[in-house]
């Protein structure tokens, strides 16, 4: 499985296209608000022959969704999110505008995504991790054999997602790592919703939010 990352938007998100030797695809997080970022999402889908065949959300905060409405319509695909970040995401359309993004267009979800039930394309199965804390829907993908895990806002290089948002929880965001996250093998790359990857390993050793 190949991972390409895109950063978009004013926060600086990072969005996921996850693909494998049959050229299907999966996009994550699709961050891309303004024409020119959906057109390098769609240049590159384009380019590299690709299929896409599902859209996922690892969680429904603004920078995340911003480009939901535009892969559905595009690519006529199903959109998942894990039942608990449904009102996260329907929260969005009310204080974009005070955000100062009054284009956003909203998608509804045409299905949920559940721990235990993988996710499949192409060749590749991925996992869904159930990590609430900075989210209380908030998930992330785990792919066993290329040892990748796509972490979203969960765990950053040296940091953790920020739990003052609506339904955040710090003790419920540490549970979350220790108890999926870092029970991955050290050698897993994570692909965080901001900032460069890091791996499990690193973060166990360095994290100055998660050393004992």
């Amino acid at each position: 499985m190949t991972v390409t990352g895109f950063t978009f938007n004013a926060f600086s998100e990072n969005t996921y296209v996850l693909h494998d030797e049959t050229n299907q695809c999966v996009i994550i997080d699709p961050g891309c608000y303004s024409v020119s970022e959906q057109t390098v999402l769609k240049e590159f889908i384009a380019d590299n022959n690709l299929q896409v065949k599902l859209l996922l959300n690892t969680h429904c905060h603004i920078d995340h969704v911003f480009g939901n409405k535009f892969v559905v319509d595009t690519y006529q695909v199903p959109f998942l999110i894990h039942e608990a970040d449904l009102q996260t995401l329907r929260a969005v359309p009310v204080y974009a505008p005070s955000y100062g993004f009054p284009n956003y267009n909203p998608a509804e979800p045409s299905g949920f995504l559940q721990e235990g039930k993988n996710i499949s394309f192409g060749n590749t199965s991925l996992q869904v991790l159930f990590t609430p804390g900075h989210a209380p829907g908030h998930v992330v993908f785990y792919q066993e054999e290329s040892k990748v895990c796509l972490g979203g806002d969960v765990l950053f290089q040296r940091s953790i997602g920020r739990t003052d948002l609506p339904g955040g929880n710090f003790d419920t965001l540490i549970q979350s790592i220790q108890n999926k996250l870092f029970t991955l093998p050290s050698e897993v790359t994570v692909y965080p919703g901001h900032g460069p990857k890091t791996t499990i390993g690193e973060e166990k050793q360095f994290n100055p939010f998660l050393r004992a």
